[in-house]
């Protein structure tokens, strides 16, 4: 009887992806021992308070920050999507396509504490084991994990290097005129002098 796949999926804005998004991969990757890792930029962010940069541009940046992680799959599904773009919504595309398969939803600690406020959240948690970003110097945070609380058995922990890398800090840092070349990687940093992104006008 052959092994069922595993298959990854990490979204976000990745406005602009940096190397702490690497880490995370790579650290999901090795300890879900993933056949692919579907990476999915936000298509229709309806619930970010900011507007986000051009889709075409946040997905380039994508494909030039992880498109040399074996496994990594740079997924457009949610920007082709039209409206709204919900996880359940993805989860329940990748399911159809891979029957059978062990899906893991990898986030932040941040967002699976918020899991519990998202669109059919508990139809995600039967699809997918939610696999939480924890970081190595912070504080135990699964009692703040409502979702974890209620069905422990869905959820998995990795442990992550703490790196203290934000998309908020790097587009501040452009703006201001800093460096960003420790944060990003050098593609990435080549692409957004390019295209002139996140310059203050």
């Amino acid at each position: 009887m052959t092994q069922a796949r595993r298959i990854g999926v990490f979204g976000g804005a990745f406005d602009p992806p940096h190397l702490a998004h690497r880490a995370l991969l790579e650290a999901a990757l090795h300890e879900l021992k993933l056949d692919v890792l579907h990476v999915v930029p936000t298509g229709d962010a309806w619930h970010k308070p900011r507007v986000l940069t051009e889709a075409a541009h946040r997905l380039a940046m994508v494909q030039l920050a992880f498109a040399d992680v074996p496994g990594i799959c740079v997924d457009s599904r949610e920007i082709n999507r039209t409206g709204p773009s919900y996880t359940i919504d993805t989860l329940r595309e990748i399911a159809g396509q891979a029957p059978g398969a062990e899906l893991f939803l990898i986030m932040g600690a941040d967002q699976a504490a918020a899991l519990t406020s998202w669109r059919d959240w508990q139809a995600i948690l039967q699809l997918a084991i939610i696999s939480v970003a924890t970081r190595a110097h912070s504080l135990d945070t699964n009692d703040s994990i409502e979702a974890e609380r209620l069905f422990p058995e869905r959820f998995f922990h990795l442990g992550l290097p703490a790196l203290h890398v934000s998309a908020t800090q790097i587009r501040s840092n452009i703006a201001s005129g800093q460096p960003v070349q420790t944060l990003v990687s050098e593609p990435v940093a080549r692409y957004i002098a390019d295209h002139h992104l996140y310059q203050s006008h």
